[in-house]
């Protein structure tokens, strides 16, 4: 099998070109650098690459994600005997030994996409250890899929995936943790095998934006915050309203459990919808997705109102205080529940 490692490059260093010279003699490996608008002072860098290796360029600097997809495409269309990719960084973080196993491990899971995670011991900027930890947690939330290292960029896959990684979402950073979100929701096995974990410099050489690239690589979940506080909004008001409508009728705990079921029917309604499509962006039929949601929504209605009576009946908590214990405490359960078991197709 022939593959295409693509290193996409921003002002490098020299490292990319020590890299890209210990392929010269890996036959069934072709090389394919991408210029993400480095500027002019660059060149000399670029000028030593060896003409067998594929040069794409962009004017001006498009963000790492892009530089991704455009090489995904220039394979695709125009290097039809390579079947595989590899993705590498620039910045000399991954070994050429942990590249070939990498792809050694590829060619026993063709199906799959397989990533080279970082073990994250020595000497390890404490930025980069503690935003990997919770970016690990945040995306097994998000996914039920656990991953120990989301921002690796050695990653392999096949033909087969060409075309609909080029859809996902993302031009910078985001786009490689899209890509591990849409590989869960799709059911596409994630083979992760362990790499060296090198920095150079305290990893000052990163054109990481700790603030912009962060909050576009944790979008998932302040999405899903958002669609909760809309649905927590309708639900608290609904209740409360339902409650003082319900409570002489019906007495004070007969009135707590229809008001609860009440509210929560119209805010799940809206949080599943929201959900489906501007969160989890799921492609599973409705139907099935549906019938999960609706299962997984009684079980924590069942949650929520048990924890209610508890508070606001036997402790004596008031109602709107005790709501948003409740809702708080179910918050990332809930999070973590949709993502694995209600808006995710099983593994292929």
């Amino acid at each position: 099998m022939i593959t295409a490692i693509v290193i996409p490059a921003y002002k490098p260093e020299e490292k990319l070109i020590e890299l890209v010279r210990r392929f010269d003699n890996v036959s069934d490996i072709k090389t394919v650098v991408v210029d993400d608008g480095s500027g002019s002072e660059f060149e000399s860098i670029f000028s030593q690459l060896d003409d067998s290796v594929t040069l794409l360029r962009h004017e001006v600097n498009k963000g790492k994600g892009r530089a991704l997809k455009t090489a995904i495409a220039y394979i695709k269309d125009n290097m039809t005997e390579c079947d595989a990719i590899i993705t590498a960084d620039a910045d000399g973080q991954h070994k050429f030994e942990d590249i070939i196993r990498l792809r050694d491990t590829f060619l026993q899971n063709q199906l799959s996409l397989v990533t080279g995670g970082r073990m994250f011991d020595g000497d390890v900027p404490l930025r980069s250890r503690f935003g990997n930890t919770l970016t690990r947690h945040v995306f097994a939330a998000a996914s039920g899929v656990k991953v120990r290292d989301t921002q690796t960029g050695l990653r392999a896959f096949g033909r087969t995936h060409f075309e609909s990684f080029l859809n996902i979402e993302g031009e910078r950073y985001e786009y490689e943790i899209n890509m591990l979100l849409y590989a869960a929701q799709e059911g596409v096995e994630i083979v992760e095998i362990p790499i060296a974990t090198i920095y150079y410099d305290d990893n000052s050489h990163s054109h990481f934006n700790k603030f912009r690239d962060s909050f576009k690589i944790y979008l998932c979940f302040i999405k899903f915050a958002s669609s909760s506080f809309i649905a927590f909004l309708i639900d608290f008001i609904l209740l409360l309203v339902l409650k003082a409508l319900l409570t002489v009728p019906l007495g004070n705990e007969l009135s707590l459990l229809v008001s609860t079921i009440g509210a929560r029917i119209i805010s799940a309604s809206c949080n599943f919808a929201i959900n489906r499509k501007a969160v989890f962006h799921s492609k599973e039929k409705l139907l099935p997705s549906i019938l999960k949601y609706a299962a997984l929504s009684i079980t924590i209605l069942a949650a929520n109102y048990l924890l209610l009576r508890l508070l606001n009946i036997t402790l004596s908590v008031p109602l709107a205080l005790a709501k948003i214990i409740v809702e708080v405490s179910l918050f990332v359960v809930n999070f973590f529940l949709q993502g694995k078991l209600v808006f995710r197709k099983k593994k292929k």
